[in-house]
């Protein structure tokens, strides 16, 4: 190459340089200096968002923790209820105690349920709407394994609250507890699902407890109030706090609502609850167990006895099984065994999966009542025989064949009640009052008088000595 060529080279890349480098101060420069200053006034925009109060208004509730419609629902459909005790002395009636709670709207044509211990022993009661109509309650049955009642209203046309599924509840889901804390109606606060299956000793031996655990704030006044999901569909019926004051200290209790639901079902239908018995006692699967029968898992529901005759005798259970399900549902504990049990009524069906010698086994069998029948209980629903703290029914065609004799069966019997401390007992028949055999109508009668002391003859099951007891 010589000197001309060489110089022309040289200058042509000098100018390629050169007008590369106006190209790239033109464009490439001037865009990044846009895109600088568009993502710093972004920041300042996000910043203002974030801490001036101007977009505030701007914003709505996120889900799953916008409460706003289910309460909105749950609040219409809770009531307060108010309970009079009067006394009935010297020809007078006088009100001399009271009590407060929550109930919740089941049906639009009345029908409540609440708690059994805010109703219990009342002589009238009151319940007052959202709306703040008021209206006079009738009980229509109760149920002291439970404590749940139910109650019905004389209107029509009103908001209730849809049952939800409490089976599907999950721990760490938002719930609302709906009622009427110390009297402040319509109060509704918010928490999570703590805990499920969980037995408190509440309730007495044959009680069924399995609450769902909430740590929702729940005071005095809350009992039979609603706690719904974020859907605002029913999932329990609030009953109980553990406190030493007895103010909230962090916990609460529902009763699940699909075990409810049965109980307000029966109580609708016969005024009483049909109870499914498996026949067994049970305890829970504790370590010591488990690790004695090889069990894999510390869970399950540990047969301690086997009834005669019953379901679970029928077909075949023993001593030392152990009940790890209940249709398919587990039961890793006696309260969710429990629960499940008190779904079902006498004449059902369920499976049940059995941990035995190593292995498991399924079995199926036909639930019974009490009696070891599948027949449907008539009990004597009279508050009458409840103040003195007394649950009677008839005896069955099968009983009385079984101990050839006639009467009332005393089915259950009331804590520190008048009958208790008469010393009488579950299982005890009525063969006589006052010397008269016994009927129905002469029963109802005599009590309706309210000559007191009341005298009753009877034997117990499997006992033939006949036991005498005063009612005064």
């Amino acid at each position: 190459m010589n000197r001309k060529q060489f110089l022309t080279f040289l200058l042509s890349n000098i100018v390629l340089v050169l007008v590369s480098l106006i190209i790239y101060h033109q464009y490439y420069v001037k865009d990044q200096t846009f895109d600088t200053e568009r993502i710093k006034a972004i920041a300042v925009a996000e910043k203002e968002i974030q801490f001036s109060s101007r977009y505030k208004d701007r914003f709505i509730s996120s889900v799953p923790t916008d409460f706003i419609n289910a309460a909105n629902l749950s609040r219409e459909s809770v009531v307060s209820i108010n309970s009079i005790i009067q006394n009935h002395s010297n020809n007078e009636v006088k009100n001399y105690a009271s009590t407060s709670g929550s109930g919740v709207i089941v049906t639009k044509d009345g029908y409540i349920v609440t708690n059994r211990h805010v109703v219990e022993n009342a002589d009238r009661i009151t319940v007052i709407l959202n709306n703040q109509k008021e209206y006079l309650a009738e009980i229509k049955g109760m149920d002291s394994n439970t404590d749940l009642a139910l109650l019905k209203i004389p209107t029509d046309g009103l908001p209730y609250l849809v049952f939800g599924n409490s089976d599907s509840l999950q721990v760490g889901e938002w719930v609302l507890a709906v009622g009427n804390p110390f009297k402040l109606s319509s109060t509704v606060t918010a928490g999570i699902v703590s805990a499920k299956g969980r037995a408190i000793d509440l309730l007495e031996r044959t009680g069924i407890e399995s609450f769902i655990q909430t740590d929702a704030v729940v005071n005095r006044g809350n009992s039979g109030g609603a706690l719904v999901n974020t859907k605002g569909e029913l999932v329990g019926i609030n009953t109980a706090i553990i406190s030493e004051d007895g103010n909230y200290e962090g916990f609460s209790f529902a009763i699940p609502i699909n075990l409810a639901q049965k109980i307000i079902k029966d109580l609708m239908e016969y005024g009483v609850v049909q109870r499914a018995w498996l026949g067994v006692e049970v305890s829970n699967v504790d370590n010591e167990i488990a690790e004695s029968l090889n069990m894999k898992q510390v869970a399950g529901a540990y047969i301690e006895m086997v009834y005669k005759d019953g379901a679970a005798d029928e077909v075949g259970l023993k001593r030392g099984d152990v009940i790890l399900s209940v249709n398919n549902k587990k039961t890793n504990s006696v309260a969710q065994f429990t629960e499940e049990l008190g779904k079902k009524r006498p004449g059902e069906k369920i499976s049940l999966r059995i941990f035995r010698n190593s292995k498991e086994l399924q079995v199926r069998t036909t639930l019974k009542n009490q009696i070891n029948t599948t027949e449907v209980v008539v009990f004597l629903k009279d508050k009458i025989f409840e103040n003195v703290g007394l649950e009677l029914r008839m005896l069955t065609d099968y009983e009385q064949n079984l101990c050839q004799c006639q009467g009332i069966y005393v089915s259950s019997v009331m804590q520190n009640s008048i009958a208790d401390k008469a010393n009488i007992e579950p299982g005890y028949i009525i063969q006589k009052v006052n010397g008269i055999n016994v009927t129905k109508e002469k029963m109802t009668e005599v009590f309706e008088r309210n000559d007191r002391p009341i005298h009753l003859e009877g034997k117990y099951e499997n006992y033939p000595d006949i036991y005498n007891y005063k009612i005064e």
